[in-house]
Formats: C-alpha cells, structure tokens, sequence
C-alpha cells in the first residue's frame, strides 16, 4: 500500500505554465535572477552543461524553453502615490 502512495507522489509534478514574456527588459531581470539561483547550486532545467556554459545562458535557455515558472506581480500604487 505504501508503494500505490510513492507512485501517486511520483506522478503529481510540478505544472509549469508561465506566462509569455513581453519584453526584453524582463527577459534580463528573470534570467539574472534564475542564474542567481543556479549559481548557489539549482539544478539545470535543461540538458546544458553548467561547466561549460555560464548560468546566465543556462538561465536563458530556461525560459525560452519555457522550463522555469514565474508570476508577473502588477504595481497597486498609481500615479506615484
């Protein structure tokens, strides 16, 4: 019975479906700060080399394969205030 229960477990990942990202501008704050993270030791999300490429392409490869789930936080503060 413990064994149906760590096939389940197995079976429920981790949905990733971020959002379409609508400018370069966000492109270079979400690769710095995924490389950020795997620079203090993240896996990969994809098939690259972390010793022969810098975290930074590895970051960007993430996100045009679209391996890296993210959520766009809207500001509440209009008009400066």
């Amino acid at each position: 019975m413990a064994q149906d229960t760590d096939v389940i477990e197995e079976q429920e990942e981790e949905i990733i479906d971020p959002p379409d990202i609508d400018s370069k501008y966000r492109m270079i704050i979400l690769a710095a700060q995924r490389s950020k993270q795997i620079q203090r030791g993240a896996l990969p999300r994809v098939e690259m080399d972390p010793r022969k490429r810098k975290p930074t392409r590895i970051a960007m490869k993430e996100f045009q394969d679209r391996k890296v789930n993210f959520k766009i936080l809207e500001n509440d503060k209009k008009d400066g205030k």
